[in-house]
């Protein structure tokens, strides 16, 4: 295996790992910017009160990107297997 292909797998090991985790991480950043904003113009300063909507919105998230996210890790996963036997010399 040459230096390029090794930062090239690299690089795209950690964009398919980045994209995976996007949608959950973007619902409870939303989530909790929304609770954040509504904390502060009611002046409720819980810090427990953002909890259990993250968690709620992530596990929604991951339901409804949970296909999706498959398909795009089967993808990896099989183009890793097609590229592996030219990396043994």
């Amino acid at each position: 295996m040459t230096q390029e292909m090794a930062i090239f797998l690299t690089s795209k090991t950690i964009m398919t790992a980045l994209t995976i985790a996007a949608p959950m991480l973007l619902a409870g950043l939303i989530i909790g910017l929304v609770i954040s904003i509504l904390q502060a113009v009611t002046q409720i300063n819980e810090m427990t009160l953002t909890f259990i909507p993250k968690i709620l919105m992530t596990i929604v998230a991951l339901l409804i990107f949970l296909p999706w996210m498959t398909t795009t890790l089967v993808d990896f996963i099989n183009y890793i297997m097609t590229v592996m036997p030219t990396m043994i010399h």
